[in-house]
């Protein structure tokens, strides 16, 4: 198969000495484009007028099909798709199949072994070769390996705050503990009285009360430096996660 490059003045190739870009080697392109995760790429077609697929080998393995197992359609598609999605994704691409036009959406699928696997589809509508017919072609990503890994590092993270904040409730409670004279676990009670009585999680009214101790005009672990710490607890507001743009809602017309 032979590939076309259209050459423009604006990006020059084999290094056109009147181009205003440098000639660029192939390991060049690798290291700008080959990083992050390898991940499984898929190819399908669909011609319109006839409605046969046509599915690369890395489509049928992404289901968990042998190319023999199935013939690719719109039914076979529903058939693996996870239920939370199904209904939206068949119905965004069949849309898109009969309007010939581009599309991309991502979904997830259920493999007949039962693991799900998350996928982006991506597609074009253009014009067959050589019959000249409306067809569709695109590509299928399967990105469940990069969603595992954010989950991974969001597992760590998550794993890594509550010890961080675990540390800090030792803190603040082994200073009750030693100042009043009691055990952790009555020190730890005064701590979620304390943080119950405002509204607050535990480790966050642990952390005030460390920086009040810390901060205070006299810094230091006495039952009167103890009580005004203590007194220091106060609710925090917490970030809003919703963009007013998008929460905004529409006037109604004046009729």
């Amino acid at each position: 198969m032979s590939i076309s490059v259209r050459q423009s003045p604006e990006a020059p190739v084999n290094g056109d000495p009147h181009g205003t870009h440098p000639p660029l080697s192939l390991a060049d392109l690798t290291d700008a484009l080959g990083v992050g995760t390898s991940l499984l790429v898929g190819r399908y077609r669909v011609e319109l007028s006839s409605g046969h697929w046509w599915w690369s080998d890395e489509l049928y393995a992404m289901h968990g099909w042998d190319r023999r197992e199935v013939e690719p359609g719109l039914q076979v598609l529903r058939s693996r798709k996870h239920p939370d999605d199904r209904v939206r994704t068949v119905r965004a691409v069949g849309e898109a199949l009969r309007a010939g036009r581009s599309f991309a959406c991502g979904h997830r699928i259920v493999r007949k072994d039962g693991t799900t696997r998350s996928l982006i589809v991506v597609g074009q509508g253009r014009r067959g070769v050589p019959a000249g017919g409306p067809e569709v072609v695109g590509y299928v990503v399967d990105i469940t390996p990069v969603q595992k890994q954010a989950l991974e590092r969001r597992a760590a993270w998550v794993v890594s705050q509550a010890f961080v904040s675990r540390a800090v409730v030792e803190q603040a409670k082994g200073v009750v503990a030693v100042v009043r004279g009691i055990d952790d676990d009555a020190a730890e009670q005064v701590l979620h009285d304390a943080a119950r009585s405002v509204g607050v999680p535990l480790h966050v009214a642990a952390e005030q009360v460390n920086h009040a101790l810390r901060t205070g005009e006299k810094p230091g672990a006495t039952p009167a430096a103890l009580n005004r710490a203590l007194g220091t607890i106060h609710p925090v507001e917490r970030p809003r996660g919703r963009d007013p743009l998008l929460t905004r809602r529409p006037r109604r017309g004046r009729g």
